[in-house]
Parts: C-alpha cells; structure tokens; sequence
C-alpha cells in the first residue's frame, strides 16, 4: 500500500528559514539596543552614586580627623599619601585614597577616580577652620555654550572625578592613562589637564549638538558649606 506524504509536514525550505532568521534577527535587535542603554544607565548611576558615597566618606574623614586626606600612594596602593603633616611630595592631585576611606577603587568603567584636595585642608598640623582658604573651582556651561561658574572661585575644599564611559584620559586598575580611549571633547581634555584646582561639570553624554559637545565626565566636589555645617553639628568647628 502506497502512503503519501503530507505536503503540510513538510519541514522548512531554506527561504523559510532565511525568513525567520531575518525576523528573529530583528527581535534580537531591537531588544539588544534597549537593553545595552539599560545597561549603561544602570553603569551612570551607580557610578554617581560610588561618587556621592565618597564625598559622604570624605566629610566623616574630615568630622573624625579634623581634615582631608591626601590623594593615593599610587594605583595599586589605596592608603594617602602622607608625610608627616602634609601630602607627599605636596601632592594635592592623583587617585581617590580609596582604601583609607574604605571605598570601591574603580568607577563602573574599571576606571580610578580621580581626587583633588586644598593642599591646606590635607594638612594634620593645623587642621582647617572655616576660615581656612580653599582653592578650587569648578566651571559649566551655559545653553549657549558659554563658560559659567558653577561654584564661587576658589571655594572648593576637594573635588573627585570619574572619566565616564568613553574613558578619555582615564587611569586603569593599573595605572595606565588612556588619553585617546574616547572622544575627548575641549572640556574633558580641561579636565585631565587640570592641575587640581580647575574642573568642568556639564551633561551632553552622547550629545554632540549639547554645548560644548559631547561630554560624559562626572565630577562631583565637597561643598565647604555643607561640609562645615556638619563640622559644626558634630562639635568639630569652630
């Protein structure tokens, strides 16, 4: 007895699936983009908050020594670099002393953060006063793309910075900087090239058309205000 197939059993021509390859290929992709912006969302934001947490460690520093640590020893070594009363080397510049403060080392890019300190509020011999001069600033832009303060001049006590994702002018986990890992734009390159008292704050991540172009540094510093404002609350100034 003769059977005949049942041309509905057939399996898949290779059209067929061609067609469906080009159609999961489009789910997958359309799925993927979300997903990777998710992701990097996600990377932003535990990023800021690793930054926000370190300035918090900062001023419980400040309230239980009376001033600020100095940078790093160096990549690998997270303890501040001190000697005797002041930094090492007058450092006032280099990587967060992450572990003296008890912090992650790197930003959610496996990059270091950077740290900048007043030379005068790391000193332990004369710990600082609300007096005591400071002398960083910190810079924005304005929607026409102007430079404007975002801070008093010379007010800031500390300022810690993370390259973003792009990475320009980043130190890795070893120590070695990638000046060309990114787009750098006029502000990053400020950035890196700040001797510790001058830093540009801005969004335009993945902007080009934003003022100034396309940034993703993150810089947050240590208001003086609320840093002796808690001073003051846990008997540690005047």
């Amino acid at each position: 007895m003769t059977h005949h197939r049942n041309e509905t059993s057939r399996g898949f021509t290779l059209v067929e699936v061609a067609i469906v390859l080009v159609v999961v290929g489009l789910l997958i992709g359309g799925l993927i983009t979300p997903l990777s912006t998710q992701l990097e969302q996600r990377r932003v934001a535990d990023t800021r908050r690793a930054l926000e947490e370190a300035r918090d460690a900062l001023t419980g520093f400040a309230i239980r020594n009376g001033y600020l640590p100095c940078p790093a020893i160096s990549a690998a070594n997270g303890l501040e670099a001190r000697a005797g009363d002041r930094c090492t080397d007058e450092r006032r510049i280099g990587f967060l002393p992450w572990a003296t403060l008890g912090l992650p080392k790197l930003d959610s890019w496996g990059h270091q953060f950077v740290y900048s300190v007043t030379p005068d509020f790391a000193d332990s011999a004369t710990p600082f006063r609300l007096n005591t001069p400071r002398d960083i600033t910190v810079a924005t832009r304005d929607s026409a793309g102007a430079l404007v303060a975002a801070t008093a001049p010379n007010d800031i006590p500390a300022v810690i910075l993370s390259a973003g994702r792009n990475g320009y002018g980043a130190f890795s986990e070893q120590g070695v900087r990638a000046l060309d890992a990114g787009s750098g734009n006029v502000d990053e390159k400020a950035n890196i090239a700040s001797a510790g008292t001058a830093f540009i704050s801005r969004d335009g991540a993945d902007n080009p058309a934003a003022p100034g172009g396309s940034y993703d540094d993150i810089v947050v510093w240590l208001s003086p205000n609320i840093l002796f404002n808690r001073m003051i609350a846990a008997q540690r100034l005047p």
